[in-house]
């Protein structure tokens, strides 16, 4: 029987009047391929629905074809409203800076992820989508992240990008805040957090990796 994947997208789009974010369009299509692949079948949601804003800096001149060739799934995304926990087997969060944005607020996407964790099913993210995790809480008022092996984008990569200043809140830090042993590698190196059914990657480097990671125990 064939699985059903949720992937959340951000629909943010905006860091200064000067500065366009959105969706960092490999975190997407490097994981929607994956599942893809294996005959998953993929809903593609965001807050609002509808169109999705991609990141101008994740879009190369050289970019590969067969990540180009995703976009059209982010055309008409289906609004968090109207998707329920119970008819997937996994939730993918990709990053982009937008999801520091409209992710950590959005009750809905706090309820999926509830949902989708006490129930024993797969809970990803990548990047920046590991901004979802940082308002989601378990029945018992806790953490859904408290005392689990996380990674994401650190702060020091953060740095990096000279958006820090930016930023509502330091995704690092902040999951750290919440009682989450965060545990990355070396700046823009592929690295990936495995604790049980919670599957993090610090950066676009690591999305392929976790998307893997996903497959893996949604076919054991």
């Amino acid at each position: 029987m064939s699985k059903n994947i949720l992937m959340v997208v951000t629909n943010h789009d905006t860091i200064t009047e000067e500065q366009s974010t959105g969706l960092w369009l490999s975190e997407f299509g490097e994981a929607y391929n994956e599942f893809n692949k294996h005959g998953y079948h993929i809903t593609v949601a965001s807050p609002n629905g509808g169109g999705i804003p991609i990141d101008p800096n994740s879009v190369s001149d050289d970019e590969p074809q067969e990540i180009l060739d995703t976009k059209p799934h982010l055309e008409n995304t289906t609004p968090l409203v109207d998707v329920e926990a119970d008819d997937y087997d996994a939730i993918f969060l990709p990053g982009g800076h937008g999801t520091m944005f409209d992710f950590p607020d959005n009750e809905k996407l706090q309820k999926l992820l509830r949902g989708f964790y006490e129930d024993g099913k797969v809970v990803s993210a990548v990047c920046h989508g590991p901004a979802g995790l940082v308002g989601a809480t378990l029945s018992n008022g806790d953490p859904l992240v408290k005392g689990k092996r996380v990674s994401a984008f650190t702060d020091a990569e953060e740095a990096e990008t000279g958006l820090d200043k930016h930023m509502p809140f330091l995704l690092e830090s902040r999951l750290s805040e919440l009682g989450a042993h965060v545990r990355n590698g070396a700046n823009w190196a592929e690295h990936v957090e495995v604790d049980g059914r919670l599957i993090t990657g610090q950066n676009p480097q690591s999305t392929e990796a976790a998307a893997k990671e996903v497959v893996k125990q949604l076919n054991q």
